[in-house]
């Protein structure tokens, strides 16, 4: 065995310790001076190095964590998986900034997790055309828009996070999924092709459980402390008035990170979170890349994305400038609402909706409404 492997081991095993955390850690090493020698001392050593006992300082306890980390290196090793310990040089600098974080993190590709800027996007299970189509077009805009690399850290869940991942890979933009589980497998099972295409592209899988870890639900409330530490800024798009989102944005809130929502109608339910949010003042309202990088005060390489429709499709025509001027007035409307408007019939307004749809300015949702694309 070489030292390397050897140190790795012991890092698994003294990462797995039971309540351990960085400032507790540093402070454990600091008095018996490395992993290797806090498994080899005995009970009776550490008890007077640190001046109390505790149960982690059990032999058998201690012989068990080695035991299952010698396993899990032989994993790691076979799976092409990188370790990063908490004092590593490559260690995200945000997350080490929370007292609750991981030692050790468990990762599967090639995304830096500090470099540039960082952005968590997190969302209802549930998540409609509407979350959907905003996430879509916000990393759009980001890709153009800013003048620093930007990742963005999901959870791989369903809906809005799995969003946020493929929209991220459309748009060359890396992506980091934070998983509740070993990287022995993928969960949902649906993503794997997913989580497969996220490795290929330069985005990376993070855990901070070991194969051997068996899989419980408190895990995928722990892993929303990673998602919002990593981040600069977390991003809430839909939820209900209760769910994971809202926990991840109380956290990130917590570790002094911006959060931001997106708002929706009170009358749908996978916005009522979102709008929660942002009246108690939890969050700020957001509606465009624009408002990210202004509120962030990231650099940009273009200005304002706010320009003038005319400027963008110079071919409009009077008609279809009026509808853009009521659905940017309105937010949504629906056809007869529209057609009130423009005072024309709804038979030419459906014909005029449905040649802007095709010119990729507007979209439709149930009960014949319209939003600005």
């Amino acid at each position: 065995m070489t030292q390397t492997s050897s140190d790795i081991i012991h890092q698994i095993a003294f990462a797995s310790l039971r309540g351990i955390n960085p400032t507790l850690a540093r402070e454990l090493l600091s008095r018996i001076g490395s992993e290797k020698a806090f498994f080899s001392a005995t009970e009776r050593q550490l008890s007077s190095l640190m001046g109390f006992a505790n149960r982690i300082f059990d032999r058998s306890y201690r012989d068990s964590l080695i035991e299952k980390s010698r396993r899990e290196a032989d994993f790691i090793s076979a799976s092409s998986v990188r370790p990063v310990y908490f004092t590593d040089a490559d260690y995200p600098r945000r997350l080490l900034e929370a007292e609750d974080a991981p030692l050790l993190l468990y990762t599967l590709g090639n995304a830096p997790l500090d470099k540039g800027r960082m952005l968590s996007i997190v969302g209802t299970r549930h998540a409609t055309s509407y979350g959907i189509s905003f996430v879509d077009s916000l990393l759009r805009d980001l890709k153009d828009m800013m003048a620093d690399p930007i990742t963005i850290v999901s959870g791989l869940a369903l809906g809005i996070d799995a969003a946020a991942h493929k929209a991220s890979l459309r748009n060359s933009i890396p992506t980091a999924a934070v998983l509740a589980h070993g990287l022995n497998m993928i969960y949902p099972a649906q993503h794997r092709s997913l989580a497969a295409e996220i490795v290929r592209s330069d985005g990376v899988l993070i855990t901070e459980y070991s194969s051997a870890d068996p899989v419980h639900k408190g895990n995928f409330i722990a892993r929303n402390r990673i998602v919002a530490a990593l981040s600069d800024a977390t991003l809430v798009v839909e939820s209900a008035q209760k769910g994971g989102a809202l926990i991840t944005a109380r956290l990130a809130a917590g570790y002094h990170r911006d959060v931001f929502a997106l708002p929706g109608r009170t009358s749908d339910r996978f916005s009522q979170g979102c709008n929660r949010l942002i009246a108690d003042n939890s969050a700020a309202l957001i509606q465009s890349a624009d408002d990210l990088i202004e509120a962030m005060i990231w650099n940009r390489t273009t200005g304002p994305s706010n320009i003038s429709q005319p400027l963008l499709f110079p071919d409009l025509s009077e008609d279809e400038e009026s509808v853009m001027a009521c659905l940017r007035d309105s937010g949504e409307a629906h056809i007869t609402q529209i057609s009130l408007a423009l005072n024309r019939p709804v038979s030419k307004v459906m014909a005029l909706l449905i040649d802007m749809e095709f010119k990729n300015l507007i979209m439709t949702f149930p009960g014949g409404k319209y939003r600005l694309k």
